[in-house]
């Protein structure tokens, strides 16, 4: 591994904002509104992307898929973008470390209107912020974190991703990145696996512990 730790890439709901309770909400109304035979399904779609979940449980239902797409952005030009508990110094210690940061997420840019609008100071806290338009590829595919690499012309072994989904799990790992699993999505024991380490928070952690944690050094 490489000695320096650079960039810190972070998904965006579950591991910035605690939104994902509020998902689940959302998600839970439309599946047993159009899937009532498959009970927990928002438990099974939780991390994956508007365009997997559409292919996987509404292939060819058009109609109700333009109602959802609506009946979504509403939902979320009225969310709450609560950050998790500690993001806010977590991640000033490592701009403060000269740590890159950047924002990698499958959302769409309607949604990071309604971010932005909630949270004025959200894009000041980061480098970079990439979204759903600009990868061709969704998690688990390790495209979004080595073009988030590519913009600070960084290599995989000097970044360091922060997910809480099995699909960005995996995304970290295939860009052969350091992963580490916030287990505010789902328990730390089904994410172990996936993950070089495993926090619920960043209350007790800053860069100088992360970068111990994960074998960088200074």
């Amino acid at each position: 591994m490489n000695t320096s730790f650079k960039a810190a890439l972070f998904d965006l709901d579950g591991v910035v904002f605690d939104t994902e309770p509020q998902y689940t909400v959302f998600w839970g109304g439309v599946c047993r509104k159009y899937h009532p035979e498959q009970p927990g399904l928002e438990q099974q779609i939780k991390g994956q992307t508007l365009t997997q979940i559409f292919q996987g449980h509404f292939a060819g239902m058009e109609a109700e898929q333009a109602d959802i797409v609506e009946s979504l952005n509403a939902f979320e030009a009225q969310m709450h973008f609560d950050y998790v508990e500690g993001f806010l110094p977590f991640i000033a210690d490592l701009r403060a470390h000269g740590v890159k940061t950047a924002v990698v997420t499958s959302s769409n840019q309607p949604k990071m209107k309604s971010v932005y609008r909630s949270r004025p100071e959200f894009k000041s806290l980061f480098d970079a912020i990439l979204t759903s338009e600009d990868f061709e590829r969704s998690k688990p595919d390790p495209d979004c974190y080595l073009k988030a690499a590519q913009r600070f012309g960084l290599q995989s072994d000097e970044c360091v991703v922060f997910e809480d989904s099995f699909n960005g799990l995996k995304s970290g790992r295939a860009a052969g990145m350091a992963v580490v699993g916030l287990s505010t999505t789902n328990a730390a024991e089904l994410i172990v696996p996936l993950s070089d380490l495993v926090i619920a928070h960043y209350n007790d952690v800053d860069n100088e512990k992360i970068s111990r944690l994960l074998g960088f050094s200074h």
